[in-house]
């Protein structure tokens, strides 16, 4: 496979992804690939708008974090 990422970067992706088929290959019976490879995909799909609901909560989270701390000391200022 090519890519312009490090080796390091594409072996963890080609693990992950091997990872899911065969997670996806052991809940299909028949042993179709083309619907493994279809939940697969659905799977990653799935953790990754998980992932990016998360880092947005996260953010939110920060940016309140941020906005009391600089409350506190522009109260100090005073």
């Amino acid at each position: 496979m090519k890519s312009a990422s490090p080796p390091e970067h594409v072996a963890q992706v080609e693990a992950l992804v091997n990872e899911k088929l065969a997670e996806a290959g052991a809940a299909v019976s028949g042993g179709d690939s083309q619907v493994v490879v279809i939940l697969t995909m659905m799977n990653l799909a799935e953790a990754c708008i998980a992932a990016q609901k998360e880092l947005e909560e996260e953010r939110r989270a920060c940016k309140v974090r941020v906005a009391g701390l600089l409350e506190r000391l522009d109260r100090r200022e005073v």
